[in-house]
């Protein structure tokens, strides 16, 4: 095995239960620490964004910290998501012929369970816009894609994130001067089940619109079909996301300090307080009536603009390259990152988990009391995750999905 691969529960492929194992102990496909631990910290960001205070109560650089997580860590999930699926459907090399029927059966399958787990956790009306309908149906669009190399892929995600947020700019305007959006929603199934908007909340209306967050789990199948063992690999992936931040947020703040009246009519449009801080943080607050085009030139990680996807994505590269170059070159960051890492392992059941949680408890509004909850159910999950890990290779969900795919060993 290659150096530079460091392996998890190593995975013993056997065929004669599951031709179409999710990892394999070889070098190509095998379970990189590196993409555990950045998933860990996805799922850990997200509970900062969920479990933790409003940062503007906290202040400083803490608060600055906390805002750094919001938006920017489901995305970083998003892209994560897009490597899982180059795993499954071959890596580094796309499976053919029956295998690869097989493999996208597979990835259907877990669409379909994603998008009933996802509209189920919210039926339970938390205050959490739960994120896994979302990206069920985005498997299902990107799926199409799985045999494409890196370079077409990283186009395919630059152009997603150059024209969608355009698209989805004049379809959220139709949707907004006219009632056909009603009458779609008045006929689908889906809508009248979950009692949310169905397919149009998930395609366009919704908090992660498959529209605009398309792009993060491209970009994320552009990364799994690098050679991710090289350190030159991942200092490209790190100067590229580098890059790719500054694009977005410093083009997002250039845009609104340079375009007459930018600033004051997105402060006019949201409910929160002045657009200074529009470029990176949502703290600029939510759209009220209507969407100016000024929008368009703000960058905070919620807003479905280009300026924001490019700086999301960026955000995400970086912190996969950082992980992967820690893991392989510095073996103690391993071993103390190792309960973050073990949260990457069942990132599905820590993600579910934290919604049934805030469905049991609530959320604190106080900061003290809403940070020591986030500090408590974080330690927690990292030392349940290591305990779990020890002995097995999937997280109690994981290994529901795993199972429920299996149907599709029989296509022919």
């Amino acid at each position: 095995m290659s150096p530079n691969v460091h392996t998890i529960a190593p995975v013993e492929p056997d065929t004669t239960t599951d031709p179409l194992p999710d990892a394999s102990p070889t070098p190509s496909t095998g379970r990189l620490v590196g993409i555990d631990l950045a998933r860990g910290l996805a799922v850990l960001g997200m509970y900062t964004a969920h479990f933790g205070p409003e940062p503007a109560a906290v202040g400083g650089l803490p608060g600055s910290l906390l805002e750094l997580a919001r938006g920017r860590s489901s995305a970083l999930f998003a892209l994560l998501a897009g490597f899982t699926l180059v795993v499954i459907t071959g890596r580094p090399h796309p499976r053919t012929g029956r295998a690869g029927r097989q493999a996208m059966g597979r990835v259907a399958i877990r669409s379909v369970v994603l998008i009933v787990m996802g509209l189920a956790l919210t039926m339970l009306d938390t205050e959490v816009d739960v994120i896994l309908a979302f990206y069920g149906l985005i498997f299902l669009a990107v799926l199409p894609l799985y045999r494409l190399r890196a370079r077409t892929l990283a186009a395919i995600a630059a152009v997603s994130a150059l024209v969608m947020p355009q698209a989805l700019y004049v379809i959220r305007q139709w949707i907004d001067g006219g009632d056909w959006s009603d009458t779609v929603i008045a006929a689908d199934p889906l809508a009248r089940v979950s009692g949310t908007d169905g397919i149009i909340e998930l395609l366009f209306t919704g908090e992660y619109p498959v529209l605009t967050w398309i792009s993060f789990m491209i970009a994320g199948m552009a990364v799994a079909r690098l050679d991710l063992t090289r350190s030159r690999t991942r200092l490209r992936l790190a100067v590229t996301g580098g890059a790719l931040a500054v694009l977005g947020y410093g083009g997002s703040w250039l845009a609104l300090h340079l375009v007459p009246n930018a600033l004051s009519t997105v402060t006019a449009a949201t409910d929160g307080g002045s657009a200074s801080s529009a470029w990176w943080s949502d703290t600029v607050g939510y759209l009220e009536d209507g969407t100016p085009a000024a929008w368009l030139l703000v960058g905070a990680p919620h807003s479905q603009t280009t300026f924001s996807v490019l700086g999301n994505t960026g955000v995400a590269l970086a912190l996969v390259a950082a992980c992967l170059a820690a893991v392989s070159r510095m073996p103690r960051v391993t071993r103390l990152a190792a309960p973050v890492s073990a949260v990457g392992v069942v990132a599905l059941t820590a993600y579910v988990a934290h919604i049934l949680l805030i469905r049991a408890i609530g959320l604190e509004e106080e900061a003290g009391p809403a940070l020591f909850e986030l500090t408590a159910f974080s330690a927690a999950t990292m030392l349940l995750a290591m305990l779990y890990t020890r002995r097995f290779r999937r997280g109690p969900l994981e290994h529901l999905l795993h199972a429920a795919t299996r149907p599709a060993r029989r296509i022919r």
